[in-house]
């Protein structure tokens, strides 16, 4: 089984690659919808802007090929970014569409924290699931982000607190994420990413 990292122009995908390839998975990086059409799995890194991200999608024609993959089947990994494109939308850019396929849309973390949330953060599960297998309450996961789903959002499975509540991992089917970095959470990240690539095959 092949990895297909989504190449959308303007994020840094080697980390995540290296994380891939010390697992011994296959790794390619998808830019075309041609490529996101033919994938075996699928993980969505991102970073920056919610808008820039989601019109960097849709303006190298990947927003349909991605929700066709989902509609098939495909597994799929969104990570920080990533996974906040996943829902219907973000306030980070009102009136901007999100790949919608969840319903909950992504909110600023509180102004009475420090924003953005970085540094390492453990994660509370809040039902069973494949992604987090094996993951102890002495975890510590990386965080770097101004912006998340709220913890009540139906696929979370995993929360953590900042200020608020909000959903540090997200699993339906087929669609998986993480809202921290799991390519910069050491062993802790290594077995996340490790259950994606089981979960997959």
């Amino acid at each position: 089984m092949k990895i297909s990292l989504v190449d959308y122009g303007v994020s840094n995908l080697p980390s995540v690659e290296r994380a891939f390839e010390r697992l011994g998975a296959a790794v390619e990086r998808a830019a075309g919808p041609e490529r996101i059409a033919a994938a075996q799995a699928i993980v969505l890194p991102g970073v920056g802007h919610f808008s820039a991200f989601v019109e960097a999608l849709r303006r190298r024609g990947l927003a349909s090929p991605l929700a066709e993959a989902r509609a098939r089947g495909v597994p799929i990994l969104g990570i920080c970014l990533g996974m906040q494109a996943l829902f219907s939308g973000s306030e980070e850019a009102p009136g901007e569409s999100g790949l919608g396929f969840f319903s909950a849309g992504v909110r600023a973390l509180p102004a009475t924290v420090k924003s953005p949330h970085i540094g390492w953060n453990q994660v509370r599960p809040t039902r069973k699931s494949a992604l987090l297998g094996g993951v102890g309450a002495n975890d510590y996961f990386y965080f770097a982000h101004s912006y998340a789903a709220p913890a009540q959002a139906e696929p979370t499975v995993a929360a953590c607190d900042h200020g608020v509540a909000f959903a540090a991992a997200i699993e339906c089917e087929n669609v998986m994420g993480v809202q921290f970095h799991p390519e910069k959470s050491g062993e802790a990240g290594a077995r996340v990413l490790r259950n994606f690539l089981e979960a997959a095959r």
